[in-house]
């Protein structure tokens, strides 16, 4: 498995061929891309069967403190996915897609998630592609006395129309 398995060179994720299986299919929406921290994370987005766009795995978070620096992610490569599209409105060549209008940022809620995605939304939004971030909220099949004050305030903040 270790000499057959390594990353994709586009989105980083584990894969056993390059480009990865899901680079490669057609069928997915090159033009939005969910940035995740590991290769364990597209799995799960892969199980909800809800996203059908493209993944970039930055390999962790921004973590000065552990020393975790913007250099040691895949942020450079998202950037390079990014800079066809900003200056010539060309397809992603690296994904062969389409020209990428949306980046969701799906980091982990924890402190070094939010930096990651503040990071990047910095760096990202200059160049004229909307910048999302995951919802946050009350957990399914929790009770709302035993969520903490943060939690229930990115619930409040990320309410929607009742459908």
């Amino acid at each position: 498995m270790k000499e057959r398995v390594h990353f994709c060179s586009v989105c980083g994720n584990f894969a056993e061929e390059d480009p990865c299986a899901l680079c490669r299919d057609p069928g997915r929406d090159g033009s939005v891309v969910c940035v995740v921290e590991q290769p364990g994370d597209v799995l799960a987005f892969e199980r909800t069967g809800q996203f059908r766009g493209r993944y970039h795995v930055l390999g962790g978070a921004l973590s000065p403190l552990d020393g975790t620096h913007p250099e040691q992610l895949r942020i450079q490569a998202l950037l390079e996915r990014m800079r066809p599209a900003a200056a010539t409105g060309v397809a992603d060549a690296a994904a062969g897609g389409p020209a990428i209008r949306e980046i969701i940022l799906a980091t982990n809620p924890n402190v070094a998630g939010e930096a990651t995605a503040l990071y990047l939304s910095k760096l990202l939004i200059p160049l004229g592609v909307r910048v999302t971030r995951i919802a946050r909220g009350v957990p399914m099949g929790s009770d709302l006395e035993y969520s903490d004050l943060v939690t229930l305030g990115r619930a409040l903040e990320g309410r929607r129309e009742v459908e």
